[in-house]
């Protein structure tokens, strides 16, 4: 009766399935393409001097839509697990039920996208990173909520390595801001939404990561279409100077192909894996992205306390991916 009992209580350190070589294969994929984004959104943002984010958001979403639409409609790809599973829908493609089902992750998503892009004005950069950060635990608190998810006491500790190095590399920035601290921490705790949506919707909804990424475009694409417009985006940038110019038109079209390849990983990756590795990806490509731009652009001062802090990160990422990778 006791051994019984104890068998029923949960076990915080239990040993969990180790991470296969296509969860690996996931992770290393999302981190390469967010890598390649982020280069090419700051080319057309910054080179080009564009001023609608919204605007590629909005063009990588019908992009996207557009080459799930095609890839489907030639029978290369399917929406759905099952691969001859049909919808009379012509319209969704899925059946509506399992759209509504999807709604979720799409609010979530919106929710995600906009609060994000306001987090980064009333704060400081350095600071915006650090608190950014913790959107790890605020992950692990969803998990838990959504479906239960814990961790062992390694995965724990490194975790809280990533978050010390957070703050010590942005120690010397400490400025409060009550309004900027608060939309960051309301971007972490819809961050934490979204990827544990995708993890527990991604299993329930019979759905592919392309039917997945699919329901998110179209229930999204059209709100973002409205939010562009009545903001005077589409407007601004049929009177970009350099809308023409083959080299933005380059930039942009490999931002949208970037984009679609980022969006399939992290479905991929946070289904395959969790929602917590997806989160420590999205970290470590951060640190990746930093050490990339220091060695192809250079003009980063020195400093001590964040080469300390940045370190404490790569290394609490590395101790999680050790630790998933022995099922620890």
């Amino acid at each position: 009766m006791e051994t019984e009992k104890n068998q029923k209580l949960p076990v915080l350190n239990q040993k969990r399935p180790a991470m296969t070589k296509k969860g690996a294969y996931a992770a290393i994929s999302y981190m390469a393409s967010a890598v390649l984004l982020i280069m090419f959104n700051k080319a057309a943002l910054s080179s080009y001097n564009f001023q609608s984010a919204n605007v590629i958001t909005l063009f990588q979403m019908v992009s996207s839509c557009a080459l799930l639409y095609a890839l489907k409609y030639g029978k290369i790809i399917s929406f759905t697990v099952e691969p001859h599973s049909t919808t009379n829908n012509p319209v969704t493609l899925v059946p509506l039920k399992t759209l509504v089902h999807t709604l979720p992750l799409a609010m979530s998503y919106l929710l995600y996208m906009l609060v994000t892009m306001e987090s980064v004005r009333g704060i400081n950069v350095p600071m915006y990173t650090t608190l950014r950060r913790t959107s790890i635990a605020f992950t692990m608190v969803v998990e838990y909520i959504l479906t239960g998810q814990k961790h062992s006491y390694r995965v724990l500790g490194s975790v809280g390595i990533i978050i010390l190095g957070a703050f010590i590399a942005g120690a010397r920035d400490l400025s409060f801001d009550a309004y900027g601290y608060a939309v960051v921490f309301v971007a972490n705790i819809s961050t934490a939404i979204y990827l544990a949506s995708i993890a527990h919707i991604g299993k329930s909804s019979g759905l592919s990561t392309f039917g997945l990424m699919w329901c998110n475009g179209i229930i999204c694409g059209p709100v973002l279409l409205f939010w562009t417009s009545i903001r005077g985006d589409l407007t601004g940038m049929m009177n970009f100077s350099h809308i023409f110019s083959p080299g933005f038109q380059a930039v942009m079209l490999l931002s949208c192909v970037m984009a679609f390849s980022i969006n399939y990983c992290v479905f991929w990756n946070t289904t395959l894996n969790s929602a917590l590795t997806q989160t420590i990806c999205g970290n470590l490509k951060d640190l990746l992205t930093i050490g990339l731009g220091w060695l192809l652009f250079g003009g980063l001062p020195f400093d001590l306390l964040n080469v300390a802090g940045q370190s404490l990160g790569f290394l609490g990422s590395c101790l999680y991916a050790y630790c998933k990778l022995r099922g620890k």
